[in-house]
């Protein structure tokens, strides 16, 4: 690898250490995104093999015209969205709740008082309970802190639409999140 980067001409030319480094690099946040989105451990292995195997088979074709990381999210959540529509499960989103933003910022304060691990665990156990778009959709944006522009090229959909993606999943997020905490915490943002 080359400036953290793996050589692609590398990988093409059949250089296998490479591309195993490419797979190190980009395991763990493509793992995630299948977990986030099928909620099956197993499935997700098979989705991140899947992936790789895609990409693999398809690195030729990558042109540059986004990150590396941008075309590999963009493979596995298809990858993702193919499973699930073999399993025929449902991949619409859950009804949005009655959100207005003191719930968001009543959340949003709850959390700061957690610790950081503490509310790294409880965020990912409540964006597991979302829909996997949700899912892939705040994993990549909050976790990976890949950009709106990024999201869009992964996603298919346009700023604009990530915008209103990340606010609504944002509400559902929270919805969730006000359920699971204990409820002092969030009193205690009350009283402030």
């Amino acid at each position: 690898m080359t400036n953290n980067q793996p050589n692609i001409k590398a990988i093409l030319a059949g250089d296998s250490r490479e591309f195993s480094a490419l797979v190190d690099a980009y395991k763990n946040i493509v793992f995630t995104v299948a977990l986030r989105m099928l909620k099956n451990r197993e499935e997700a292995e098979e989705v991140a093999q899947d992936t790789f195997i895609k990409v693999y088979k398809s690195l030729e074709r990558f042109k540059g015209d986004s990150k590396l990381s941008t075309w590999i999210y963009r493979i596995a959540y298809n990858t993702c969205l193919d499973r699930l529509k073999k399993n025929n499960k449902d991949l619409t989103n859950v009804a949005i709740d009655e959100i207005n933003g003191f719930e968001i910022k009543d959340v949003d304060n709850a959390l700061e008082l957690i610790a950081d691990s503490e509310k790294s665990d409880v965020i990912k156990a409540c964006i597991a309970k979302l829909s996997p778009k949700d899912s892939a959709l705040l994993t990549l944006f909050y976790f990976e802190e890949r950009s709106l522009k990024e999201l869009g090229e992964i996603l298919s959909m346009n700023q604009n639409s990530v915008k209103v993606g990340l606010f609504r999943a944002r509400g559902r997020l929270a919805t969730i999140l006000k359920q699971n905490l204990e409820p002092e915490i969030i009193r205690s943002y009350g009283a402030e």
